[in-house]
């Protein structure tokens, strides 16, 4: 019997499992699906790379996209140790004060404006450049200042002459403007929610972790939860474990509402085409569901300027004696190292796309290689479509139907489009003439709106952000309450990114282990 059981562990579920196993008297289990967090390529800044294909993810596509003419997107999502945090490209950024106030004021969210929640990023960061009212010094989320890329600091120069200013800190009191990112890896290792939370807890005697189990549905004693069934390993028979105060849902924007529906938790219909008795009716598990999505440039070089020259198997073996003999070279770096925030719609409250520089081709699963190449991905960080995630079956085993619902409102469009000329116009500046030939993909030739929407349509991509199925706040299609508690039911909370009312204007690494942070504090009645 354990106090807590928390399912799912990525970066959510790791930062619980250490802030509730700091009470030596009470017992937690995490379960994850996924394996261990060992593989070398985890560890390594530059294994992105290899990390968003089927490696430690769950080999997802998304639903047929009506406006991207009927195409799955691949849709890479953790299924490790540490979750997105273990095979993301590690850039530390928190979104701007507007989107936490929005969630307070718009959304019923009190107690999550940017004041209320600027404590908790502080808490998660150990920053080694800033001390100010922004920052942290002490938290156990390494981060670090990397070594810009000669590329990269010919796009930082390039953005300054398109008109967009120099920024140091995009997580400081402005997040408009070009600049290098700060990044979530330090002295060569990438951090993530495993290394920074689960590991250094991992002897705990009160604290058990159990990989590759799959949890199955959360048990329920009348609308009490009170336990969880799980697959562990190749068994085909599930077991269980029950919990005497709570369950805390950490499986993700994805697997948190799947795992409420299994649970017959949901809208009642649904469940039961699917042949799930309901339990609890509620109509917002699986809808809001909401992504960033990318529309990319790909430049060729004129010379041997970026990554792609390691693609050669002599060059690849010589990157990998660099960085186990020094912690440097390609592979101690996350390979999207700058970028910066600005406007697609002048009119917009704060920046409203945000660009990701890559010196390299084909760095990620479905963006295509050239011979010496970078890439420039753009997103529209404020999207108006919802989609949602709802089941195919009762088979926990078989994934769900994903379906961010790409450009469902035609505004995405044009700002995408518009963000995508940003992109163009960057790249077409004086600092970059020495390196760039020009365009390949999609070139030239695609310039109308039509075109670019064409283009867009057959190459776009996530951009690793999905939340919002199982929204926070007091209207009828929330799922959880200001403290993270599943409506209408006792002793089960979600706490992570699928609580999200609306995406955060960023990634979201570290605004979810900023709500693990918080859920931490409701969980042990700290609020």
């Amino acid at each position: 019997m354990y106090d807590y059981i928390i399912v799912g562990g990525g970066p959510a579920g790791c930062c619980l499992a250490n802030r509730l196993s700091e009470d030596p008297s009470v017992r937690v289990l995490l379960l994850e699906a996924g394996k261990r967090d060992t593989h070398p390529y985890i560890r390594m800044p530059g294994g992105f790379a290899k990390l968003t294909g089927t490696m430690g993810t769950w080999g997802y596509e998304t639903a047929p996209q009506e406006n991207l003419d009927g195409r799955r997107v691949w849709y890479p999502q953790g299924k490790i140790l540490g979750g997105g945090t273990s095979i993301n490209a590690q850039v530390y950024t928190r979104g701007h004060p507007k989107d936490y106030d929005e969630w307070a004021e718009d959304c019923g969210c009190k107690g999550w404006s940017f004041k209320d929640v600027l404590p908790y990023f502080r808490r998660l960061e150990d920053n080694p450049r800033y001390v100010n009212d922004f920052h942290g010094q002490d938290g156990p989320f390494e981060v670090s200042d990397p070594t810009p890329h000669p590329l990269t600091t010919a796009f930082v120069r390039a953005a300054q002459q398109a008109g967009i200013p120099y920024n140091h800190d995009f997580n400081g009191e402005k997040q408009e403007g070009c600049g290098v990112y700060q990044v979530c890896n330090r002295g060569g290792s990438r951090t993530s929610g495993a290394t920074a939370y689960l590991h250094p807890a991992s002897k705990r005697p009160n604290l058990t972790v159990k990989t590759e189990t799959l949890s199955t549905r959360i048990l329920f004693e009348g609308k009490k939860a009170v336990g969880v069934e799980y697959l562990e390993g190749k068994a085909s028979a599930p077991t269980s474990e029950r919990c005497e105060r709570e369950v805390l849902v950490t499986a993700g924007a994805i697997g948190s509402p799947k795992l409420l529906m299994l649970s017959g938790v949901g809208r009642p219909d649904d469940l039961k085409k699917v042949g799930i008795d309901p339990v609890h009716g509620l109509p917002g598990v699986g809808r809001n569901f909401h992504d960033h999505m990318d529309v990319f440039a790909i430049s060729e070089c004129k010379g041997d300027f970026s990554f792609d020259i390691y693609k050669p198997l002599h060059m690849t073996v010589w990157a990998g004696l660099q960085y186990l003999l020094f912690k440097s070279g390609p592979v101690a770096s996350n390979l999207c190292d700058g970028g910066g925030f600005w406007y697609a719609d002048p009119d917009a409250r704060s920046p409203d796309i945000q660009f990701h520089f890559l010196p390299g081709s084909g760095l990620e699963t479905g963006v295509e290689k050239i011979r010496n190449g970078v890439t420039t991905n753009s997103a529209f960080l404020r999207p108006r479509s919802r989609g949602s995630v709802t089941l195919k079956s009762a088979d926990p085993r078989e994934a769900p139907l994903i379906d961010p619902n790409y450009w469902g409102d035609p505004y995405d469009r044009e700002m995408s489009i518009k963000g995508f000329r940003w992109v163009r116009e960057i790249m077409r500046q004086p600092a970059f003439e020495p390196f760039i030939k020009g365009e390949k993909m999609p070139g030239p030739g695609v310039d109308t709106d039509e075109d670019i929407a064409a283009y867009a349509r057959q190459w776009s991509k996530t951009d690793y952000h999905p939340v919002g199925a199982c929204k926070m706040g007091v209207d009828d299609m929330a799922v959880v309450g200001l403290d993270l508690r599943v409506h209408g039911l006792e002793g089960i909370r979600v706490c992570d990114s699928s609580v999200m009312p609306q995406v955060n204007s960023s990634n979201t690494a570290a605004p979810t282990l900023m709500i693990a942070e918080k859920a931490a504090d409701h969980v042990l009645d700290r609020i």
